[in-house]
C-alpha cells in the first residue's frame, strides 16, 4: 500500500495549474510551503507529519494537523479485520473496550442490554458517546495497567472485549471472560515514508512502523504505545497529555514550536 504525501499532490497541483495557459501565476498558498517553512504569525515552525492510522479513521487528525499548517503524509501501518459473531453481553456486570474500533464493534455486535461500559481512555470514551453508549468507567491513567489498577471492585463479572491477541493482565486480575472484537493486521508500504515525525496511536502501529526500520522521530498517544515503541528502538520526542485526538494535535504543536 503506497503513501499519501498530500502537500507534495498539491504542490503537483499547483505546478499544473500555473502551467496552464491562460492562468494568472500568482504564490502558492501558504499550506503549500516546504516542510521547513515557518507558520505565520507566530513562531512554530511547519512540520511534516507522518500519519499511520487507517485511510477511513485518519481524517480528523490530517484536518486538525493540516488546519495549522502542518503538512500530511497518511501511510496507514495497520489494518483492522472485524470478527463477524455476535456479542452476547447478557449477564455481565461490566464491559471493557480498549479503542474506538472496539467501541464500535461493540455497539454493532452486542445482542441485548448493554451494562455498565469502561473505557481504557478518553479517546476510546468518546467514540462510545458518539454511538449512544454513556461509558460508566474512565480510568484517570489511559492505559490498561492504568485502568485494572483503578478499576471499581468488586468487580462482578466482567467481559473483556478488545483485539486479538490482546494483553492478559486485565483478563487475569479481573477474572473477566474475553471475546476477540477484531484482529489487528500490519501493513508495509510499498515505499518508507519520510517526515520530520511520525504519529503513532496505537502499540500494534508502534511495531509495524519499527519494523520499516527507518528512523522518524514519534509522537506517541499514550504510555501504553510509548513502551511498545521504545521497546522496539523507536526514539519516542513527545507523548500527548490526553491520550486522544487532542493530545496528539497538542503533542505535534509543541514539538514545532521547539
Amino acid at each position: 500500500m503506497p503513501c499519501s504525501d498530500r502537500g507534495a499532490s498539491r504542490r503537483r497541483d499547483a505546478d499544473c495549474a500555473r502551467r496552464r495557459p491562460g492562468r494568472p501565476l500568482g504564490r502558492a498558498p501558504h499550506g503549500r510551503r516546504s516542510g521547513r517553512a515557518r507558520l505565520g504569525a507566530g513562531h512554530a515552525r511547519r512540520v511534516k507529519v507522518v500519519v499511520t492510522r487507517q485511510r477511513a479513521q485518519a481524517g480528523p487528525l490530517v484536518r486538525r494537523l493540516e488546519g495549522l499548517g502542518h503538512e500530511v503524509v497518511e501511510c496507514p501501518l495497520i489494518e483492522i479485520e472485524p470478527t463477524d459473531d455476535p456479542v452476547d453481553v447478557a449477564g455481565y456486570d461490566w464491559v471493557i473496550v480498549t479503542s474506538p474500533n472496539g467501541a464500535a464493534e461493540l455497539v454493532r455486535r452486542a445482542t441485548g442490554l448493554l451494562p455498565r461500559v469502561a473505557a481504557v481512555g478518553p479517546g476510546t470514551a468518546e467514540a462510545l458517546r458518539e454511538l449512544g453508549a454513556e461509558p460508566a468507567f474512565v480510568p484517570r491513567v489511559s492505559s490498561q495497567d492504568g485502568l485494572v489498577d483503578e478499576f471499581p471492585r468488586p468487580a462482578g463479572r466482567v467481559l473483556f472485549a478488545a483485539a486479538e491477541g490482546s494483553r492478559r493482565r486485565p483478563i487475569e486480575e479481573l477474572g473477566a471472560d474475553f471475546v476477540p472484537l477484531y484482529t489487528t493486521r500490519l501493513v508495509r508500504p510499498d515505499e518508507p515514508p519520510e517526515g520530520d515525525v511520525v504519529v503513532l496511536a496505537s502499540g500494534s502501529a508502534a511495531k509495524s512502523f519499527a519494523a520499516l526500520g527507518i528512523e522518524i522521530p514519534v509522537v506517541s498517544i499514550g504510555p501504553q504505545t510509548t513502551r511498545v515503541a521504545e521497546s522496539a528502538g523507536l526514539r519516542v520526542v513527545a507523548e500527548a497529555e490526553t491520550h486522544d485526538l487532542d493530545g496528539l494535535v497538542a503533542a505535534v504543536g509543541s514539538l514545532a514550536s521547539r
